[in-house]
């Protein structure tokens, strides 16, 4: 038998890749990037298909019919019904068939392929003052076929309707290889046009024979998402055959191209965030909002975005957009809408007119997908119960009785969604680990399908049936309307060969959970992981499938820096989401079989930068560079590792070493022999190796404290100034002019020792030269990033156990590179979990102008009077945040914003051998356009060293650290290696 299915699967594959011309994959990499979608399903597929136009989609459907293999047409997989994963074919639009074919700006209508994202129809249609109005919170990274396919809405659905609304004609292929354009309409006989005979005949005998049913079996809501459309083929409703077969999940046909009607956009729009005591009265006032034509009407609670910022008091919120032909329209009519909401029981509003201040707030709105899957208390919340909808009206008493059942069966949740249009969202915290929570996820589900369906409701709002809900929809519409699904189905796919276990005749909604083959118990691990109890599965769970890394551009204005990979390379692999799905696989052992030593994962990670983005940016908080500093550590234990990992995943004991030959060293860089060092190292060719400091920050710094030239280090606040790898051995001139400013600013920093002190009480000792030739103190960042973990946590003890007594008296530990602060920030606690002093370390860390800002609250800086350009370091963005920086650079006169994005030198990652295209790539990205776009007179800032390096070896102006700039505008300019 296994013999056969081998036979049976090489056949398969060979057939495929015969017969198209795209990518052909049976890997188990891409099979295992597709188990799964944003739901609670999982589905080992046989292969993955990217069809590069119609005649692949056919040729691959043809294939599949005569082996008699299903086919799961795909998107970007945010589908969180479950309808986006299958074990036949998966066809991945997003890779070749996502143009858009035309744009018709007087039509008002573009046709498109189904792959195209929805951000860029939107940004295409934006330059003739159109959209396409349907918005989902996943529009950077959703497919118009996959919002087809779920009959998608979004958060403007109160003026712009569903994705049905929008489409005007779609071109599919069934599985058995019919061709079908459908649109609105019918021919001579009455039958839909654009069929070919058999379907014709079908569609038009089966609506015939049930006319009542289809008046009568419908309820009338603007969310009505459930089952299929087939109201929409009345004579009354216009025989409307493209809106009836939009929503049917792939289970009908295969989209190949789509015509879609865009909408105008207002030239301004205004944001009122109304206030109100709780959730409820919300939900009541949400559809007495409506009269007054808003563009949105969402409603969040304060459990879901606790005390957000720029949000007016309440308990709970409504975001109500209006539109204007100018801003004072906008405005105006947003003020009357506040006034006519304080009348009916709103408590407080803000209103918010400038772009970034609106998008801002929406970006609360959009990432509440992601944030919601975690509780207050940091628990696990899953989708299931994700978009039901019931009548504007009945909003409130639905949410009233909703939170009642949820109370009975022990669960918690938190609303959220599109009010004005009855339509909520809520992630549950359903135990899906275990048979007695199964058991009553389903027991809830079956009681609030009731619930729902009471209040006049649909299951689902926006995101389908898929598996999650299907199963109920008989007590939606019924036995004999559920019939009419299946025999419609069967007219369209009489092989059930299209996403079978969809919709119709569905698989058990607690069946192909994708948490039942992770281990049960906790696997052993390097890394405390805090937030998800020690568990790495837990951790690994974090990842639902959203897929905000996705984003091809972090969009105007964003600093945002996840994800720098797959923008590089597009590939889901490269991705936060891909890399978490590969190690689900790999903890799973189903398709990855390896565990820690499977190449599978390893490549998806040799790419990422640990740049840490996904931490901060990732709605519910993925760390794919913990993630993958834990997999490196396990995948190379016992075994050799790439020369990189050695040379400069051990930096910081070469760099001492090397420190008093650094002349020679430098001089040995510039010849020949250097192309041999970097091959025998690991790496890349294209790389300069930078110069090694000719006098070492510390010894320029016991060198002028033993100088009689030396200013008193009496008087002001004792901060401790940390010397990491960086600045001491290649850029001291950061390390001397940071000393500079904050003596200026009356501040007393001192460097630790590189042994404990001896005196009582943490008194910093007088060391003396010879002190020096100890190895010197590091925060362990290269050995982590390179999986090094078991030297991690050496030089991390020893580094706690040297500055712990320093800090005992509440001195800040002041760190200068930005990558060194996040490693002892995080990294370090989270490695040496079982010590308390190294939870007090990292709590100590400060960056240069946090520091400035805490115990120099009244030093003013010099006034420089100019524009900056720049990156902020993505360790920064993702751990510190960079507050404390862009008020420093306000008091000095440095205006504007720096980037976002990473540099893509990321430390090692750049110089690896293997990484030079993708590390260029990032850097393009954002970092050189802003620097290149720049004014002449612009200040150029680049707080860490890999981003200061990464601009002077691929840029024509070079970056400095803020330290420096203040530094030379005190007067005396920065201290020089000379100054004592």
């Amino acid at each position: 038998m296994a013999d056969r299915t081998e036979t049976e699967k090489r056949n398969l594959a060979e057939e495929l890749a015969a017969a198209v011309r795209g990518e052909v994959s049976f890997a188990a990499a891409d099979r295992a990037l597709m188990t799964m979608d944003a739901s609670n399903y999982r589905r080992v597929p046989r292969a993955v298909v990217a069809p590069r136009d119609a005649e692949d989609v056919a040729a691959a459907l043809r294939v599949c019919r005569e082996h008699g293999v299903p086919v799961v047409p795909r998107g970007a997989g945010t589908s969180i019904a479950g309808q986006a994963t299958g074990v036949g074919v998966v066809l991945d639009f997003t890779r070749h068939m996502r143009r858009i074919v035309s744009l018709d700006a007087d039509a008002r209508t573009a046709v498109v392929q189904p792959g195209l994202i929805l951000d860029d129809l939107r940004a295409a249609a934006g330059a003739h003052g159109l959209t396409f109005g349907p918005d989902p919170s996943t529009h950077s990274r959703c497919t118009l076929g996959g919002m087809i396919g779920n009959n998608s809405c979004g958060s403007h659905s109160v003026a712009w309707g569903t994705t049905a609304d929008s489409v005007r004609a779609l071109e599919l292929l069934t599985y058995g290889g019919e061709q079908v354009r459908a649109g609105r309409g019918t021919g001579p006989t009455g039958a839909p046009t654009g069929l070919p005979p058999r379907l014709r005949d079908g569609v038009k005998a089966l609506v015939d024979g049930e006319l009542a049913l289809l008046r009568t079996g419908y309820p009338d809501l603007p969310r009505r998402i459930s089952g299929y459309a087939l109201d929409a083929l009345l004579p009354e409703a216009g025989t409307d055959l493209a809106r009836a077969l939009t929503g049917s999940e792939g289970t009908l046909g295969v989209l190949t191209e789509a015509t879609v009607r865009l909408v105008e956009t207002p030239a301004a729009r205004a944001l009122a965030v109304l206030g109100y005591p709780d959730e409820s009265a919300a939900a009541e006032a949400a559809h007495t909002l409506l009269p007054h034509r808003p563009m949105t009407v969402e409603g969040m609670a304060a459990d879901l975005v606790g005390s957000a910022a720029g949000l007016p008091k309440g308990g709970a919120w409504l975001f109500v957009e209006m539109g204007g032909a100018s801003p004072g329209e906008a405005a105006a009519r947003a003020e009357a809408l506040c006034r006519a909401a304080a009348a009916d029981g709103a408590t407080d509003h803000t209103l918010v007119t400038d772009p970034a201040g609106q998008r801002a707030l929406w970006r609360i709105r959009e990432d509440a997908s992601g944030t919601a899957t975690r509780m207050p208390d940091g628990s696990e919340a899953w989708p299931g119960w994700e978009d039901c909808a019931v009548p504007p009206a009945r909003l409130g008493p639905y949410l009233r009785d909703f939170r009642a059942l949820l109370t009975q069966h022990g669960l918690r949740g938190t609303p959220y969604g599109h009010f004005g249009d009855g339509c909520i969202h809520v992630r549950i915290d359903f135990d899906l680990l275990t048979g007695p929570g199964i058991r009553r996820f389903r027991e809830f589900s079956y009681d609030l399908g009731e619930l729902v369906v009471a209040h006049g409701g649909s299951l689902s709002g926006e995101h389908g049936d898929g598996q999650a809900r299907a199963e109920l929809l008989p007590k939606m519409y019924g036995p004999e309307l559920v019939g009419l699904f299946e025999r419609f189905k069967s007219l369209w796919d009489p092989a059930a060969g299209l996403n079978p276990g969809m919709l119709v005749r569905p698989a058990r909604l607690d069946e192909n959970l994708r948490f039942e083959l992770l281990p049960k118990s906790p696997v052993p691990v390097e890394f405390g992981y805090p937030h998800d109890s020690g568990d790495f599965s837990a951790a690994v769970r974090r990842c639902v499938g959203v897929a905000k890394c996705r984003n091809a551009t972090t969009g105007p204005g964003s600093a945002d820096v996840m994800c720098p990979s797959f923008r590089a390379t597009g590939e889901e692999r490269h991705s936060t989401r891909g890399r978490a799905r590969l190690l689900h696989e790999m903890l799973a052992g189903e398709v990855i079989t390896d565990g820690w030593r499977s190449p599978e994962v390893h490549d998806a990670l040799d790419l990422c930068l640990s740049c840490k983005g996904c931490r901060s940016d990732c709605p519910v908080g993925v760390d794919m560079a913990t993630y993958k500093a834990e997999f490196l550590h396990h995948h190379y234990e016992g075994r050799r590792r790439p020369a990189a990992h050695y040379s400069m995943g051990r930096l910081p004991q070469w760099l001492h070493a090397a420190a008093p030959a650094a002349p020679v060293l430098n001089a040995l860089a510039r010849t020949p022999l250097a192309a041999v060092g970097k091959r025998l190292g690991g790496i890349a060719p294209e790389r300069p190796i930078p110069p090694l400091a000719t006098e070492t920050f510390t010894r320029w710094w016991w060198r002028r404290r033993t100088s009689s030239a030396a200013p008193s280090p009496s008087g002001g606040r004792t901060v401790v100034l940390w010397p990491d790898t960086f600045t001491n051995h290649l850029s001291p001139e950061v390390g001397r002019s940071a000393v500079r400013v904050l003596e200026a600013a009356g501040l007393r920093p001192l460097l630790p020792p590189t042994a404990p002190p001896r005196q009582p009480g943490g008194a910093l000792p007088q060391p003396s030269l010879p002190r020096l030739h100890r190895p010197p103190l590091c925060c362990g960042l290269t050995y982590v990033s390179t999986g090094q973990l078991d030297r991690a946590r050496a030089v991390m003890r020893r580094t706690v156990e040297v500055l712990s007594p320093l800090l005992q008296a509440g001195r800040p530990l002041v760190v200068l590179e930005p990558s060194c602060a996040a490693a002892l920030r995080t990294d370090l606690p989270e490695l040496l979990a079982d010590d308390p002093r190294a939870a007090r370390l990292a709590d100590s860390v400060r960056t240069f102008a946090q520091v400035l800002e805490e115990l120099a609250p009244d030093w003013q800086p010099p006034r420089l009077d100019r524009p900056v350009a720049g990156q902020t370091h993505c360790h920064q963005h993702a751990v510190l945040g960079d507050a404390a920086e862009q008020r420093l650079r306000e008091r000095a006169g440095l205006t504007g914003q720096l980037t976002g994005g990473c540099c893509g030198l990321a430390g090692n990652f750049g110089f690896e051998r293997g990484h030079y295209d993708v590390s260029v790539s990032c850097a393009e990205d954002q970092l050189l356009p802003a620097v290149r776009e720049s004014p002449q007179d612009a200040e150029i800032l680049a707080d860490g060293y890999s981003c200061r390096t990464q601009l002077a070896q691929l840029g024509d102006r070079p970056g400095r650290h803020l330290a420096e700039v203040l530094a030379e505008a005190l007067g005396e300019g920065a201290l020089g290696e000379g100054d004592a």
